[in-house]
């Protein structure tokens, strides 16, 4: 017979999460996911002493991915994302196909520079007011706009600082970033190359073949997430800024990984880089760094604290033991099997239950395992893999996702769940599989001697 905690325990997740993806009245998520806390700590699954140990687990992750949050909005209030849609418009030189790849390669940059949430709420906005302002048609804005969302979203799973979950679950596996990278980006890049090239053959009919070659003077609309009002006043002198900018947030994400391969804490070097970059605006725009504070979405720690409690107190009351029978089957068999079927597993929880907390349960439930190295490790990629590409197949799969449909929305383009899941349905289970296999393969020929010694 289930205990009254526990009953209360699994009840307050489930709500939680609707409220989350509900969002009655556009209700931020990070307030349902405090009072589910609230009430698990009440209900005592998880006690005061636990709080410490998510506090120490979520705390770098948070720090990290504000940190890179506060430098988009600097970049923001450069201009720096205007400016990236102008070029872009002038290197499709009025070609509709070379557009496409451009939109993709962007989205891609943006989720590996900053992460896919602020990829997906800086890139889109400018993505709708660069179709708009070409006058393309609805169903020929679609392609450039699910390609681009699909894209900025899976593409945290080559480089764990892309993501909030990722990062979190990187600490409960004490894995380093950069090993993370080291397995992970060669499996994820080519199931990325292999998704935007299923995009194009699905979107190709309907892609404008033509487009305006120059589109010049775009601003902000109001829905704008991060909505300033910059401009530079020579353009010569404009990109010559943009590009140092650009060197500069690239040098810094390069010693995140140097950072984590010497052992220095990721979180303390991307707080400097953010910081270097508050000050350079300070010097060359004369904003001082005040307006962070209102800029910032705080909201993000306490959601991620708030849901990691909600995720332990399920812990506590037996749910790993429960998927710790369920799973070990799963692992403990072949390593391809294991890797092909935790993918699929967290590719199935993450639609139901969203892939914040399906990672999160699934690697918790990994650590419990007593795993091999080497199975380990492929399990947990495998469970990223799964929670990143594989949670793509419906809306509700990421938080980012329902973002971009938001936005999209907002932005007076029509897309239906349907006509998302007519596209989804096609080109993510060939990519989630094919992906995983390549990770056996990659890991296996690279690291398996490594780390089973």
């Amino acid at each position: 017979m289930i205990h009254l905690t526990a009953w209360i325990t699994i009840l307050t997740f489930l709500v939680t999460l609707g409220f989350i993806l509900w969002r009655p009245r556009g209700i931020n998520e990070a307030i349902p996911a405090a009072i589910g806390a609230i009430i698990i700590v009440l209900s005592g699954s998880v006690s005061i002493s636990d709080l410490g140990i998510i506090a120490g687990t979520i705390s770098g992750a948070a720090i990290t991915i504000v940190a890179t949050i506060v430098m988009a909005i600097v970049l923001e209030s450069f201009g720096f994302f205007n400016w990236m849609a102008e070029k872009l418009a002038a290197k499709a030189k009025g070609s509709g196909i070379r557009l496409f790849w451009y939109v993709n390669l962007l989205c891609f940059l943006m989720t590996l520079f900053f992460n896919n949430d602020g990829s997906i709420l800086i890139t889109t906005p400018i993505l709708v007011m660069l179709l708009n302002n070409m006058r393309l048609k609805n169903h020929q804005k679609i392609p450039y706009l699910l390609s681009g969302g699909l894209i900025a979203t899976a593409s945290s799973a080559p480089i764990g600082v892309s993501n909030i979950v990722n990062l979190i679950a990187l600490k409960i596996v004490h894995m380093s970033l950069y090993l993370h990278t080291a397995m992970m980006f060669v499996p994820a890049t080519l199931g990325l190359l292999l998704l935007v090239g299923l995009l194009f053959l699905r979107f190709y009919k309907v892609l404008p073949k033509t487009i305006p070659s120059t589109v010049t003077g775009l601003t902000l609309k109001s829905y704008h997430p991060l909505k300033t009002g910059y401009q530079h006043t020579s353009e010569k002198e404009r990109s010559k800024f943009m590009r140092n900018v650009l060197l500069f947030v690239f040098a810094v994400r390069v010693s995140l990984f140097v950072a984590s391969f010497v052992n220095i804490p990721v979180s303390l070097m991307a707080v400097i880089g953010s910081l270097i970059l508050l000050i350079w605006r300070w010097a060359y725009l004369k904003i001082p760094p005040g307006d962070m504070l209102k800029k910032t979405p705080w909201y993000i720690i306490v959601f991620a604290f708030c849901m990691y409690v909600i995720i332990y107190g399920l812990n506590n009351i037996g749910l790993t033991d429960w998927l710790i029978g369920f799973m070990r089957p799963i692992v403990s068999g072949s390593l391809l099997h294991a890797s092909i079927m935790m993918g699929i597993l967290l590719s199935v929880l993450s639609n139901i239950f969203n892939n914040h907390p399906a990672l999160m349960v699934g690697t918790l439930t990994l650590t419990h395992m007593h795993l091999d190295l080497l199975s380990l490790k492929i399990a947990y990629l495998a469970n990223v893999i799964g929670s990143d590409i594989g949670s793509l197949l419906l809306p509700m799969g990421t938080l980012a996702t329902l973002m971009w449909m938001h936005i999209v929305r907002k932005g007076k383009v029509r897309i239906t769940w349907w006509e998302y899941v007519k596209v989804t349905g096609v080109v993510i289970p060939p990519v989630l599989l094919f992906t995983l296999i390549v990770l056996y393969y990659w890991v296996s020929w690279l690291f398996g001697g490594v780390l089973q010694r």
